[in-house]
This record gives structure tokens, C-alpha cells and sequence, in this order.
């Protein structure tokens, strides 16, 4: 008995030469035109195709590696950094800083930010988080820590509302004080006007009363000073309305208020 007969490995050349030779053959027969003879001729090639062994796997030959990238020279790539060490905060201190963040945070924040700051587990954060809101309804804190999105923030309770209201109109109602009406004459009668300048008409500085009349709405930033680059001042529309006024044309004359030069300077040569 013989052995099996040993067939030559599978070839695409191969293949491709007994397609064109039948193609040649079957190209001088009248019936050549026939589809159903392709098909046949088809059928008969994925027959052989079949029957042909694929290739083994010792004649396959490897697929070189690719090569590591050579380093450049003088240049070394910077070594990953190593994550932080987590804090061992106690309840009280991750409550504390829990608090502190979001007081001074001026929206909404995330769980993951205030774990990065406090450098806590978010798990353990977010726990925190659900303690603290529950002990401020428990106590009917004036605040409440509410979850916003996918943030947190501290709000005043509801149910405090109307002292917070009152509070607020009060504040509006009461009266300038002696330093934020000097100013505002000089930013009046001086318009548009620098804050260093009215510093300087002063001789003292006037930050804290200009947060006032601004959070007042008394006077507004009308432009940018060329020279020195700083804001320029004037009054608004609401100063007109609380004194009555039309324009700013109508403002009282301002010598008439001035002291006299003469007397200003016997004061002063008596002083000194």
C-alpha cells in the first residue's frame, strides 16, 4: 500500500497560472460565453484550493519585531510621577476641611476635587459629605449642604430666608458714612476720575469706600485711564434719582463751597 501522495505547497502564482490556462481553453469552445461554464470553472478551482494543505507552520516565516526606538541623544523622557501619599485624616479634620472648601468655592464641587485637595479616597469623601448634610438638618443649621449636579455647595436654610431679607433691605437703607460722601463728591464734580486720583484729592485711601458705593450702585467703571492704565469712575443714573437730579449740569456750584483762600491760609500758618 502506498503512502499518501505528497501535494506541493499552496501557491497564489500557481493558482493564478491555471486560471489563465483555462481561461485560454475554455476561450476557443463556441459555448465560452456561457456563465454557467465561470461558474464551473469556479467551483472546480475552490475544489483544488480545498484539497491543497495549508501551508505549515514551520514554513511560515516570522514577522520580524518591531525595534525599541533608540533613545536621542541629551534627551531623556521625564519619569512618571509617583501619586501622592493619601492623608490619614480623622473624621473631625476631613469634616473641617470638607467645610473650608466649600465655603470658599464659588460654585458647585465635585467629589473628586475635594478628594484630590484633601487627598482622601472619593468613597470616603462622599460619606463625609452625606454626614455633614445630614448633621446640619438635624441641628437646623442656618445652612445647608445640598448636591447640585454633580457637585456640592452650601446654601442658607429656606426657612431663614426672610432674616436674610431683612438684613440685606436694611443694609441698602442705611446712610453713607462721612468718608463715602466725600468720595462721591469727588468722583461727582472730578468724573471720570482714576481711584488713585481721588486717593490723592483725599489723602487717604479710598478701596473700602469705593467697594461701598459700587456695591451701592452709586458709581460705576465708565472707561480705562490712558496714562495709567486704571479704571476710570463716574457716577450712575441712581445718583441722579436719590438726589433728585436731571444731569449732572444740575449739581450745586462748587466755589461757593470751597473755604476762602485767604482765611485757609492764616489757618494754616497758625497751625504751623
Amino acid at each position: 500500500m502506498t503512502g499518501p501522495e505528497e501535494r506541493a505547497p499552496f501557491s497564489w502564482e500557481a493558482l493564478a497560472a491555471e486560471l489563465e490556462a483555462t481561461r485560454e481553453e475554455e476561450a476557443g469552445r463556441p459555448d465560452a460565453a456561457d456563465p454557467a461554464i465561470w461558474d464551473a470553472v469556479a467551483a472546480e478551482l475552490a475544489a483544488r484550493v480545498a484539497e491543497r494543505p495549508a501551508p505549515a507552520a514551520d514554513d511560515v516565516p516570522p514577522v520580524p519585531a518591531e525595534p525599541e526606538p533608540l533613545p536621542l541623544p541629551g534627551l531623556e523622557l521625564p519619569a512618571a510621577p509617583e501619586p501622592e501619599p493619601e492623608a490619614d485624616l480623622d473624621p473631625v479634620e476631613l469634616r473641617g476641611g470638607l467645610e473650608a472648601l466649600l465655603f470658599v468655592a464659588d460654585g458647585p464641587v465635585d467629589e473628586a476635587t475635594l478628594a484630590a485637595a484633601l487627598r482622601c479616597p472619593v468613597a470616603r469623601v462622599r460619606a463625609a459629605l452625606a454626614d455633614l448634610a445630614a448633621d446640619c438638618d438635624a441641628r437646623r443649621s442656618g445652612i445647608t449642604l445640598r448636591r447640585v449636579g454633580e457637585g456640592w455647595r452650601f446654601y442658607t436654610r429656606e426657612e431663614f430666608a426672610p432674616v436674610v431679607e431683612r438684613h440685606l433691605a436694611e443694609g441698602q437703607r442705611t446712610r453713607l458714612t462721612q468718608a463715602a460722601l466725600e468720595t462721591l463728591a469727588v468722583i461727582a464734580y472730578r468724573q471720570p476720575v482714576t481711584r488713585a486720583r481721588v486717593s490723592a484729592i483725599r489723602g487717604v485711601g479710598v478701596d473700602g469706600v469705593m467697594r461701598t458705593l459700587l456695591s451701592r450702585g452709586l458709581v460705576t467703571e465708565v472707561g480705562t485711564d490712558p496714562d495709567s492704565g486704571g479704571g476710570l469712575y463716574g457716577t450712575t443714573p441712581l445718583f441722579l434719582e436719590r438726589l433728585g437730579l436731571t444731569g449732572l449740569d444740575e449739581l450745586p456750584p462748587l466755589a461757593p463751597l470751597l473755604p476762602d483762600p485767604v482765611a485757609l491760609a492764616r489757618e494754616q500758618a497758625a497751625e504751623g
